[in-house]
Formats: C-alpha cells, sequence, structure tokens
C-alpha cells in the first residue's frame, strides 16, 4: 500500500519515535464499525500500520478445508491460529510506532460470542503482551462486510462489539472511545489523543 504521508510534523514525529521503544496502538470495533477505513487512513498518512488483520485470512483458510463456514465446535482451532497470528505481529515490531487492527485481547469478546471460554494460550499472551493504549471505533450505520455476514446478524453486531469491549476491560485495559466520523477526522482524534501532529494538518 502506498504511503502519504500529509504531514511534515507527523513525519518528524515519526521519524524520532523509530529509534525509540516499541509502542503499540489499537484499533478495535465489532462489524460495521469502520475498522477498514481508518486502516487504509492510517497508512496513507505515513504511520507504521498493520497490513491486513490475519484472522480474516485464517477464516477463509479453515472455511475452504471444511466446505462450509465456521460453526462453534470449529471456533477454538480458529482462535488459537489467530492467537498465533498476533503474537507474531507483536513480537515482529521492536522499535517505534505501530497500529494494529484488533489486537490479541479481542480474542475474549469473539470467544464470549460463541459460548467458549477464554484457552489458557489467550490468557498467557495477554499477560505477557501488551499494548500501550486501545481505541474502540463505534458502530457505524451501515453493515457491509460480506466476511462478516455470514455469522452476524445485523441484530448481533451490538452485542460482539460489546463482548470485544469488555474483553479489553477484562484483560485490564482502559480503552479510548472514537466516535462515529469520517476516517480522517477519527485519526485526528486518535494522534491528538497521542500527541502526535494531526495528519490532516499538513493536507
Amino acid at each position: 500500500m502506498t504511503s502519504t504521508t500529509t504531514n511534515p510534523a507527523l513525519t518528524a514525529a515519526l521519524q524520532a519515535a523509530a529509534g525509540g521503544d516499541p509502542r503499540r496502538y489499537v484499533i478495535i470495533g465489532g462489524p460495521s464499525s469502520g475498522k477498514d477505513d481508518l486502516i487504509t487512513a492510517i497508512h496513507a498518512a505515513g504511520i507504521p500500520c498493520m497490513a491486513e488483520e490475519p484472522g480474516r485470512e485464517i477464516y477463509r483458510k479453515h472455511r475452504e478445508r471444511l466446505g462450509r463456514h465456521l460453526l462453534r465446535e470449529d471456533r477454538r482451532d480458529y482462535s488459537l491460529e489467530v492467537l498465533e497470528a498476533f503474537v507474531a505481529e507483536y513480537t515482529a515490531h521492536k522499535h517505534g510506532i505501530r497500529f494494529y487492527n484488533r489486537g490479541i485481547p479481542d480474542g475474549y469478546g469473539w470467544d464470549a460470542f460463541f459460548g467458549l471460554r477464554p484457552t489458557a494460550e489467550l490468557e498467557e499472551a495477554t499477560r505477557l503482551y501488551r499494548y500501550d493504549a486501545i481505541f474502540v471505533l463505534g458502530p457505524l450505520d451501515t453493515f457491509e462486510d460480506p466476511d462478516d455476514i455470514v455469522w452476524a446478524k445485523d441484530r448481533e453486531i451490538r452485542r460482539v462489539h460489546e463482548l470485544i469491549v469488555q474483553g479489553y476491560y477484562d484483560a485490564g485495559y482502559e480503552p479510548v472511545f472514537v466516535a462515529p466520523d469520517a476516517a480522517a477526522a477519527r485519526l485526528d482524534f486518535i494522534c491528538s489523543n497521542l500527541r502526535l501532529p494531526k495528519p490532516s494538518r499538513g493536507a
């Protein structure tokens, strides 16, 4: 993905942070929360960010193997594989700022949605691998993700979102809530919260 930083002050801040300790920021939200648009905006602003949420590709792989969408009895293997991918993403980052599309504690919400208890692996990873800030996107009015439609009916969207957020509280985080808005405005809010220059200021 092409990165086009719009604000020189933001570029300078990112470069100053690049050689320092890792700073990891997570964007979360249930289906139809606008995560994809925000992640695209983060990339466009030149901010290091996870390229693609690993859970979707893992889901597709399991679905192809099973010949159907995942059911409750399939979720444990899927969740552990997703957890392994998130841990790999976390440990690969050594210096500077990086955003993540979902994080390790998302697993609490998804397990709860399917009536499963958290695994020992999830509990251990949550204790070992800590993020610096969590941003929660409020659900938007639209629901357009074809991958999510397979398991989440409209009336379940709010439930999934609430369980994911609760999972982060259970993991000891105090998430920052980001109101529904355009992706650029949401990114400005997040950068301001992190004391980073707003990307739109350089446009």
